[in-house]
């Protein structure tokens, strides 16, 4: 069975349902602290998968996700290069997008290129304040992106081709800082054309450039979204799920989706 790690810190607050999305989709999950893994980064050699998840890291003091990733930045980049390097899917929702964007592990290096051997990639994405400079918690529909090499997503392509596409393909948001700003026009362009960028908003409401929602790495592996499809695990939590067909209510949500092709994907590499 593959082994995920889920990092908290003090302020993370979807930790416990990231753990229990990686153990519905087929792996054993272990909830550590950030503190105890800068203590020995060499734990992470024994996990397969790797969350962020989402909440108010050290209470998002500063700017959202910063302090975290600082920490990250400065005494886990070398682990955390060794798992990319490996092929390590690591998933970041949230706060957990935030920090991954500010620590350098996404986007991620361009395609061909490896990861920096001393020092995180300087960060090119920027989760800033929402258009409306507001605070938005909602459910919200989504499009994956064709052509995306992103793993995590792959599920959802033949979802989007489904009649019921839009009623299906929502997921629940709760942030004030979530529109993605790239370091260029020319890097989003080249996001999109690598198949980087991996959802979009169906409708932007917190001004994300592109309708951006989540992007992933050049090996699509790595993966940071602000959507929670950790809250979605079960047909229940959708906001219309008594008016869905008993059928449809039989299988996987879309946010299992996600993290059960990771750990299939994983569970393939493994052999």
């Amino acid at each position: 069975m593959p082994r995920a790690l889920v990092l908290r810190a003090a302020g993370t607050n979807c930790d416990s349902e990231m753990v229990r999305a990686f153990e519905l989709a087929g792996a054993h999950a272990d909830l550590v602290h950030l503190d105890a893994c800068i203590a020995e980064p060499q734990r992470l050699d024994d996990y397969d998968l790797l969350g962020f998840p989402g909440g108010f890291s050290y209470g998002d003091d500063i700017a959202s996700g910063r302090i975290f990733a600082m920490k990250v930045r400065e005494r886990l980049y070398p682990a955390l290069r060794q798992a990319a390097r490996r092929g390590c899917p690591m998933i970041g929702a949230c706060n957990g997008f935030q920090i991954m964007a500010q620590a350098g592990l996404l986007p991620g290096p361009t395609p061909g290129e490896d990861w920096p051997e001393h020092a995180a990639p300087a960060p090119t994405l920027a989760l800033t304040d929402n258009a409306n400079a507001r605070f938005m918690d909602d459910w919200v529909g989504m499009e994956p992106v064709a052509g995306s090499r992103c793993i995590w997503t792959a599920p959802w392509a033949d979802l989007a081709r489904r009649p019921d596409a839009a009623e299906l393909l929502v997921l629940p948001v709760a942030h004030g800082e979530g529109r993605l700003v790239a370091q260029s026009p020319r890097l989003l362009a080249a996001l999109e054309a690598g198949g980087q960028v991996a959802l979009r908003y169906r409708d932007n409401y917190n001004g994300s450039e592109g309708a951006v929602a989540g992007v992933c790495d050049a090996t699509g592996r790595i993966f940071g979204l602000m959507p929670h499809p950790e809250r979605y695990l079960d047909w229940t939590r959708h906001p219309r799920w008594t008016r869905l067909p008993a059928p449809v209510r039989r299988g996987d949500t879309p946010g299992l989706m996600m993290f059960r092709a990771a750990v299939e994907a994983t569970v393939a590499v493994r052999g």
